[in-house]
């Protein structure tokens, strides 16, 4: 027990700095000379072609899960929550995708505990996502009141955030491995590209400097879309979706101080005011200080 909880915790503090990196490579690939269709097809690609001996072995993947698991696992933490982060990603700072998105994601997988499984949030739990609710409320107010359009990518982190919710929900019902389930993830978000891409193409891939496509390829396909899934599916399996929510907890500090050194976006009060808010929120939401409380009153 206490190597599986050591092991998640390793795995949950590694997919922090891993969502934050995206984030923050996402944001700069966007604004500068790719678009997210470009973004996309390394995400998924990249990962879906480095796994596909996963899916020629001898075992199927996913054989025992329900369909609806498997198509939530997909919608959640494939291409349709890739292609909103990297819509919203043009539109909002990267500090927004920090905040609404990880602040919001033990909110949505609260919500969603409780549909499905009747779990109920009290205590401490429940003061962490009022402060989650109360921070990301305030800092959407400064945006609007600001005259601001970055409301349009807030929007989609929320939408996001909800998806990989279910996401982190689906993935306890499919008995997959984390390299399977990044498999499976990686690989149907591929093939649901291809019709896209047969539309729409990704000409920017084409003409953009080679510096900025080797930079994406190598963060959007192997770190975030093969070592990312994997790590934080690893915390899911050993912490539960509700702890393993914990790691979103530095995504917020990460992506701003990130964004302020390398993209020199400003650090607002408004954004000081949300971090001091969201971040504390996170941490009381995934109960993990009660846990250590009851540990304390056990040993004395």
């Amino acid at each position: 027990m206490h190597r599986n909880l050591c092991t998640g915790l390793l795995a949950a503090a590694a997919a922090a700095l891993v969502g934050s990196a995206w984030q923050l490579v996402s944001r700069h690939g966007v604004t500068t000379t790719l678009g997210p269709m470009e973004l996309a097809l390394m995400r998924y690609g990249i990962p879906a072609l480095l796994l596909a001996p996963l899916w020629f072995g001898k075992r199927r993947i996913a054989p025992g899960a329900s369909r609806l698991a498997r198509v939530l696992l997909v919608a959640g933490g494939g291409l349709p929550f890739g292609l909103l982060v990297l819509a919203g990603a043009q539109w909002a700072p990267a500090s927004h995708m920090g905040i609404f998105m990880a602040g919001s994601l033990p909110l949505f997988t609260a919500i969603g505990a409780w549909l499905h499984k009747g779990q109920k949030v009290n205590g401490l739990r429940l003061a962490g996502l009022c402060c989650i609710a109360l921070g990301m409320a305030l800092f959407a107010a400064s945006s609007f009141r600001g005259g601001s359009l970055d409301w349009r990518g807030d929007l989609l982190f929320l939408a996001a955030a909800m998806l990989w919710a279910v996401h982190s929900l689906a993935f306890a019902h499919c008995a997959l491995t984390p390299w399977q389930g990044a498999a499976f993830v990686n690989g149907w978000s591929a093939l649901l590209l291809l019709p896209v891409l047969a539309f729409t193409g990704a000409p920017r891939l084409l003409t953009a400097p080679w510096a900025d496509v080797a930079l994406q390829a190598t963060a959007q396909g192997v770190v975030a879309g093969l070592l990312g899934l994997v790590v934080y599916m690893v915390a899911v399996a050993r912490l539960g979706a509700a702890r393993a929510s914990l790691s979103a907890a530095a995504v917020p500090v990460l992506t701003t101080l990130g964004a302020a050194c390398w993209m020199n976006e400003p650090v607002t009060g408004a954004v000081l005011l949300a971090l001091a808010l969201v971040v504390p929120g996170i941490v009381l939401a995934s109960g993990v200080v009660r846990v250590n409380a009851r540990r304390v009153l056990s040993s004395s």
